[in-house]
């Protein structure tokens, strides 16, 4: 996310939204959510286009992911993600690079209508070796990928807030 933060197209911010605070999703709660989930889903709200970083955890999204997108789209008719354009990228220490991870989410993307960048697909494998010990991404191919991904989803949202 630190590299993505870097190479935005002029204009464009990203706010990053972290998922601490946010606990495990009850239905019980779902009507009167706790202040944490509020905020979050204010935050998707204000976003014109959503990108998701994720690594990638037994084949799939980490379980924190899944959680915060389930409290995003609850209760049934208040679904905060409903619509919004959306990228997909991640980074792993194999060689796939989170593509599990990714072609998961978008299969959950799916039942919000939103539309996912289909191309570049960014999947950084064998990531120890595409980042400095200060956790900066050195790899000019990635970056260019990473760049190219930002441009699509800035010109898909209907500003340039990106969440």
């Amino acid at each position: 996310m630190r590299a993505a933060q870097e190479l935005l197209p002029a204009g464009a911010t990203l706010d990053l939204i972290e998922l601490t605070g946010i606990p495990v999703f009850n239905q019980d709660d779902e009507a009167a959510p706790p202040a944490a989930v509020v905020e979050f889903k204010r935050r998707i709200r204000a976003a014109a286009a959503i990108l998701f970083a994720t690594p990638e955890y037994n084949y799939s999204v980490p379980g924190g992911l899944k959680n915060a997108i389930d409290w995003a789209s609850r209760p049934y008719g208040d679904n905060a993600w409903a619509g919004k354009p959306a990228a997909l990228m991640g980074a792993s220490i194999g060689n796939l690079g989170s593509a599990r991870a990714q072609y998961h989410l978008r299969q959950i993307l799916v039942a919000f209508d939103m539309a996912v960048v289909s191309q570049p697909e960014v999947m950084i494998g064998n990531a120890a070796q595409r980042f400095d010990a200060a956790g900066r991404l050195t790899d000019d191919p990635t970056r260019q990928h990473i760049q190219k991904l930002l441009e699509t989803l800035v010109k898909l949202g209907r500003n340039t807030r990106v969440a």
